[in-house]
């Protein structure tokens, strides 16, 4: 399943830890959960990152190693192209 990831760091120095510490440690991924690709506002206040599980608890386990630098925002997401295949019926 895959997930919108809408993440807010709590202060502009975050971004910059929040960087430093992914750079000097990693993402911190449990086994399961899978990194798919992000964006960064200009402003350095939000990342919109897309990540891949099935169990969401993993999601939870994540969390953990950057609630100190940001929070929080999960929203389950449905790639376009399944998408389409399940709405082509009613076209």
């Amino acid at each position: 399943m895959l997930f919108m990831v809408i993440e807010r760091f709590k202060s502009r120095d975050a971004a910059v830890a929040a960087y430093r510490r992914l750079r000097d440690e990693g993402r911190f991924l449990p086994e399961g959960l899978s990194y798919v690709a992000s964006w960064i506002e200009p402003n350095l206040a939000r990342c919109f990152q897309v990540m891949e599980c099935d169990d969401a608890r993993l999601l939870q386990e994540w969390t953990l190693g950057w609630g100190d630098l940001m929070d929080f925002e999960f929203v389950p997401v449905v790639a376009s192209k399944e998408t389409r295949a399940v709405v082509e019926s009613f076209l």
